[in-house]
């Protein structure tokens, strides 16, 4: 679109070097804001008083210049074939009169005589200045303090209110939330601070910097400002779980095998960690070894407690921690808080139980499996204890399982082991009849079976009312594997039955 000159005002002011330049540079140094902000919000401002004056459907533009001053104001007419808008646009033919060349989209600019602001003119545009200029303060506010998420800061106590404090910053404020401060520490006015900004959020006042001292991220700040071999990145601060100002873990690894990660972070004496301690008004921090391994990871995320064994699940993401009667206070910690603070550093449910408990639960669960094997393998119970001690859990395990490892076995030769498979086989095999005999009972549609579903598994869906590929489909695959049974059916699988499950879906459309 060309932009062409129309009816030019003879004899316009030229202003030398305008004090308006003089203005936008003082506000822009003392803002710490950019001069053509500054500049523009003027523009702006004479815009709105130059419409106030010729009328607010007129398109006026104004243009200040960046080197003299000089201020421009113009009307701006659209060439076009048919007038739809009289007054920002005109003809081919009527602009033709005072510039012949002119083509359909030029835009002519009438220029329009200096503005004389009057008193509630020039209060208007101070306003949509210092507006301007306010968005433009907070806006850079808001990049510098984007950029600076996660650094630690010292700030100076501006006010308290409602039990949550406002510090300032310098060139903005920020708050310290109650939630966000150690518990029972307190501040006056005029006190300093130090806490890590833990977020940015915008605000019609400027953006809101939230600050934080109990995030973990403000512990491992302070072991990094401590601990040069943190700071280098010679030692990975893995994970902290806190309970600000009464107890913290922390995990911490290295690479380097000549290096000692924890005693790094603690110092000669307990130097290092002594400081961070006292800077978190006494909360007692445990610094334990990060290794890949759960079991052992959880064992050292337990101490002081001295650990007898665990049992992992790793399908329930969930490890059972054997301790002795007397350790048991001690792993559990004062009103749960050590098993607490362990499985948050840990990412695994915890669960403790004594050697007592241990013992019984073993005893009802092999009872289990004892009446199991005697009753599918028709054997006695030595022969099934037996079994049991070498870590066989299901009948499937003893029907399937090569002839090789239960040679291994000491007092089982080959005919008995033949034996056991067979029986085995057996009892599945007539247990899969009978599930089959049930799923007729309970009335399993056709199409569910060619699903990949046993009919142990099929019945189980039965007995919840699912009986239809369209009532399976309509399920979730986790709700799948809750029916089944997660130790049964992993989450893949699951997935995978219902999506065939909704095939007809798809071929539908």
């Amino acid at each position: 679109m060309a932009s062409r000159k129309l009816k030019p005002v003879e004899n316009a002011i030229q202003h030398p070097r305008h004090e308006l330049l003089q203005v936008a540079d003082v506000v822009a140094r003392e803002k710490g804001i950019d001069r053509e902000e500054v500049i523009v919000a003027m523009e702006l401002a004479m815009q709105r008083t130059a419409k106030q004056k010729y009328g607010m459907e007129h398109d006026i533009r104004v243009n200040i210049d960046r080197e003299s001053g000089h201020v421009q104001t113009v009307r701006c007419l659209t060439v076009v074939e048919v007038v739809e808008d009289p007054v920002n646009q005109v003809t081919v033919e009527m602009a033709a009169l005072d510039y012949p060349d002119a083509k359909i989209d030029d835009l002519l600019e009438e220029e329009l005589p200096p503005l004389e602001f009057g008193r509630i003119a020039a209060q208007s545009a101070r306003q949509i200045i210092f507006q301007k200029v306010r968005d433009a303060e907070r806006a850079r506010q808001y990049e510098e303090f984007k950029n600076r998420i996660g650094d630690v800061v010292n700030a100076l106590v501006k006010r308290v209110e409602f039990g949550n404090v406002v510090v300032d910053l310098g060139k903005a404020e920020g708050i310290l939330r109650k939630d966000d401060l150690i518990p029972r520490e307190s501040y006056r006015v005029g006190d300093r601070v130090r806490a890590i900004i833990h977020d940015l959020k915008p605000d019609s006042r400027g953006p809101m910097v939230v600050l934080s001292r109990s995030h973990p991220k403000f512990m491992a700040k302070l072991f990094e400002q401590e601990v040069p071999e943190i700071y280098d990145n010679i030692i990975e601060i893995k994970a902290i779980a806190r309970d600000p100002g009464s107890r913290a873990k922390m995990a911490v690894y290295t690479s380097d095998p000549n290096l000692d990660p924890v005693g790094s972070c603690v110092g000669m004496r307990g130097s290092r960690v002594q400081i961070v301690v006292n800077e978190l008004q006494g909360e007692k921090v445990d610094i334990i070894t990060w290794t890949n391994n759960p079991a052992t990871f959880v064992v050292n995320a337990l101490a002081p407690a001295e650990i007898s064994r665990v049992v992992i699940d790793e399908e329930q993401h969930r490890i059972d921690v054997v301790v002795a009667e007397d350790q048991l206070s001690l792993a559990i910690g004062r009103r749960g808080q050590n098993v607490r603070l362990a499985a948050q550093l840990t990412g695994w449910k915890i669960d403790i139980i004594t050697e007592d408990d241990d013992v019984a639960r073993r005893a009802k669960e092999n009872e289990g499996k004892m009446l199991l094997f005697t009753e599918a393998l028709d054997i006695d119970e030595m022969f099934a204890q037996l079994l049991i001690s070498e870590g066989f859990e299901t009948i499937e395990e003893v029907a399937t399982i090569d002839i090789d490892e239960f040679l291994r076995i000491e007092g089982i030769d080959e005919d008995t082991a033949n034996e056991l498979q067979s029986r085995g086989k057996a009892y599945l095999s007539n247990l899969e009849e009978l599930m089959k005999e049930k799923c007729v009972t309970l009335g399993v549609a056709e199409d569910m079976y060619g699903l990949g579903l046993t009919p142990q598994m099929l019945v189980k869906l039965a007995e919840k009312d699912i009986k239809i590929r369209e009532d399976l489909a309509e399920l979730a695959g986790d709700e799948l594997q809750e029916i089944i049974g997660a130790g049964v059916m992993d989450i893949e699988v699951a997935n995978a039955i219902i999506m065939k499950a909704r095939e007809h879906w798809f071929n539908q459309e």
